[in-house]
């Protein structure tokens, strides 16, 4: 314990605790300004931290709307570009089929096309050979009708050398 004083205090002047009553007070008032310094701080802190509160909520905000906006604005690219892929896909669609009926038909065209020049040839041949046979048969009727007028010339002029 220490006495500021130089002289000696009256024993009633001393505090129980051991201190004189202004030594009590300065401690008091440091104590006072200390808590009121914490408290101003403390204070100070629970402004900044509102205010940085504030700006997070702000922005979160901003970015929530920021977020919606672009939740409408993909929306609407699906929208528009939606209906295209569609009519895209059933164009696309109509072509395979198409493709697939073009290429069936050139098979069976193909397979027309080569029974008819295999017929037509058949055809041709057996008009060859009908104009042969034909030929055949004018020559062999020519034939007979020159043998038949032979024999009757013969029969004729056996029949005029009878009368």
């Amino acid at each position: 314990m220490s006495i500021k004083n130089s002289g000696a205090a009256p024993a009633s002047a001393v505090n129980t605790n051991g201190k004189l009553p202004m030594e009590e007070n300065e401690e008091e008032e440091i104590w006072k300004v200390a808590v009121s310094r914490f408290q101003a701080r403390e204070e100070e802190i629970e402004r900044k931290k509102m205010t940085v509160k504030e700006k997070v909520q702000q922005r979160l905000g901003f970015a929530e709307e920021a977020t919606r906006c672009l939740t409408q604005t993909l929306e609407e690219l699906e929208i528009m570009g939606d209906p295209m892929r569609k009519e895209v896909g059933m164009v696309r669609k109509k072509i395979d089929m198409a493709n697939r009926d073009i290429k069936s038909l050139a098979q069976s065209c193909q397979k027309k096309e080569k029974e008819y020049k295999e017929t037509l040839e058949a055809f041709n041949e057996k008009n060859k050979e009908k104009t042969h046979l034909v030929s055949m048969l004018m020559e062999l009727l020519a034939e007979s009708e020159r043998v038949r007028m032979k024999k009757l010339e013969e029969i004729n002029k056996t029949v005029g050398a009878l009368q």
